[in-house]
């Protein structure tokens, strides 16, 4: 009997390595993440309880400004996904925006300890673990808690997510929008709260009801209502938030030395207790992110990865017009090279409009204790593919660290259904000390820029300033008597600018009576440039041509660079 005759027959091809060959079924999924390009590596499929090590579960560089969704229960490990993915962009060379909720992301930037847990799932999945540090910065809305100020002014915030942070309705909305309309016009820099509320004041005072009508279709009630809110707002210590200097957007684009793009991580756990504030200043980051970024279509790789942590939040209680523009952003922002992946628990936290421009979900374990759960359970299953798992099962049987994954090949259609075991981060999994964040954050070179806040003349100043009378914003909002104080307030830039020639000219003839003549010309242009009334027009003009209610889809204004 020949060598040939004696061998038992083979019942499935080897696969490379050490595991069995998987089914056909599981087969045609692995085939499926079998890409040729740049990829990241999120674990191996798992079919019938095993880890097939060699069927590994990637997601396509260029195809990761399609956005995605990472889901699941609290507990599941969403947080170490979004490690994981942050990790491997920074490695490609591909900034990351991190919004940390919790406080347990900041030890990205330091290397993770060995142990044994992280050996058995590095050994589970074929990762060659090694401990690594990725370039981080990080940030904290308006200086509260550790990190590098970020503020927005609120002329660029602007009055529809405005309108979502003071909860107010769709006409009070409307009516704020007619508000930042007419500082607009009259020149009134809007930079922080106490600007808008001097406007509002104004506006609801003797002197400027005929302001208010001139507008149209803003009611004295309403104007009073939206100063109680802001009034409101301001006494919980919100003011912080806005003002200047304004963070620029860009600063998240940057990439290390080294090549690696920076994790950006904006410290939240100081501000845990104000989830619509944190949630809808996210929303104006990436507004004003789509405002400055040029078209660049399909990409090698993103330009930025944004993550959108707890974005139940963005979407409570919003209106119609408020989803709309959130879904018209996402869309279009994929071709300025962006993509965002919104984290939270269940899909149906997130409106249908925009999770169908999602086209990469991990989905962790959900659980199903209540009829609610149960129900919450089957619509998420109706939200993937057809697929060779019974999901309902799978998705409340899935341990830490596991996931349910399908996502955009290379050709831009979607991967078979994937259950996988998830690979380990390699940074550490928890924050760093609080000490050492400090030193990184007064190390940065962005800390001088942006740490000392600025109040410079905007709309408060110039409607409080009273030359003759010195009435303040008390005595408008009562009803004082001051012509004169509220009509140089509401003055707008023709007339700013007939005063500011005026007084130009009549400065220009007393100094021509005691200047050589030779030096009159140099004289003049000297004094007027370096004036507080032109810096403070140059200004104001500036701000009005750079703006000329040119506001995005969530009315924010565009900002010059």
């Amino acid at each position: 009997m020949s060598d040939r005759e004696t061998m038992p027959p083979a019942t499935a091809p080897e696969a490379p390595g050490s595991a069995p060959a998987l089914p056909e079924e599981a087969l045609k999924i692995a085939a499926g993440y079998a890409f040729t390009g740049p990829a990241l590596d999120l674990g191996a499929l798992l079919w019938d309880g095993r880890c097939h090590a060699d069927a590994q579960v990637r997601v396509p560089l260029t195809m990761l400004n399609r956005h995605g969704l990472v889901a699941g229960a609290t507990g599941t490990g969403k947080t170490k996904t979004l490690q994981l993915i942050a990790e491997q962009l920074s490695a490609q060379g591909v900034p990351v925006f991190l919004a940390d909720v919790k406080g347990d992301l900041s030890g990205i930037s330091a290397p993770g300890p060995t142990g044994e847990r992280v050996g058995a799932r590095a050994a589970e999945v074929h990762q060659q673990w090694r401990p690594a540090g990725f370039p981080a910065e990080y940030y904290a809305l308006g200086g509260i808690g550790h990190g590098i100020p970020v503020r927005a002014t609120i002329t660029s915030f602007g009055p529809v997510l405005l309108s979502k942070v003071l909860r107010l309705n769709q006409t009070q909305e409307q009516s704020l929008g007619l508000i930042f309309h007419y500082a607009d016009t009259k020149g009134l820099e809007l930079i922080d709260l106490k600007d808008l509320r001097a406007v509002v004041a104004f506006l609801t005072s003797d002197e400027g009801r005929p302001e208010l009508k001139n507008i149209g279709g803003l009611s004295t009630a309403t104007a009073g209502v939206i100063l109680r809110a802001l009034t409101a707002f301001e006494a919980q210590g919100m003011g912080g938030f806005f003002g200047e200097p304004e963070f620029g957007t860009s600063e998240f684009l940057r990439t290390a030395p080294d090549g690696r793009g920076i994790v950006s991580v904006l410290e939240l756990p100081a501000v845990q207790d104000r989830p619509l504030l944190f949630s809808t200043f996210l929303m104006w980051l990436l507004a004003d992110l789509f405002h400055d970024l040029p078209e660049v279509g399909d990409v090698d790789k993103p330009s930025l990865v944004f993550f959108f942590d707890e974005a139940h939040l963005l979407f409570d209680g919003a209106s119609k017009a408020f989803q709309d523009s959130i879904t018209q952003t996402v869309r279009l922002i994929r071709s300025k090279g962006v993509g965002v992946f919104f984290v939270t628990q269940t899909p149906k936290d997130v409106p249908s409009e925009v999770l169908a421009q999602l086209g990469n979900r991990i989905q962790h374990a959900l659980r199903a204790f209540t009829p609610d759960d149960q129900k919450a359970l089957r619509a998420t299953v109706k939200t993937f593919p057809n697929s060779a798992y019974d999901l309902e099962e799978l998705l409340t049987g899935l341990g830490i660290g596991e996931a349910v994954v399908t996502v955009l090949s290379e050709r831009g259609a979607p991967t078979p259904v994937a259950a996988t075991r998830l690979r380990a981060p390699e940074s550490l999994m928890g924050p760093v000390d609080a000490a050492a964040l400090d030193r990184a954050v007064l190390a940065s070179p962005l800390h001088e820029r942006y740490a000392q806040a600025v109040d410079r003349e905007s709309a408060y100043e110039k409607l409080t300033a009273a030359p003759r009378g010195g009435k303040g914003p008390d005595e408008i909002t009562r009803g004082g008597k001051g012509p004169d104080e509220i009509t140089r307030g509401a003055k707008g830039p023709d007339e700013l600018r007939a005063q500011s020639r005026a007084r130009t000219n009549a400065g220009a003839q007393a100094r021509s009576k005691a200047e050589p003549k030779a030096d009159k010309q140099e004289s003049v242009v000297e004094q007027v440039v370096g004036s507080g009334m032109f810096q403070s027009l140059a200004r104001s003009i500036g701000t009005q041509l750079g703006r000329e209610i040119t506001r995005s889809l969530f009315g924010t204004a565009r900002r010059r660079r």
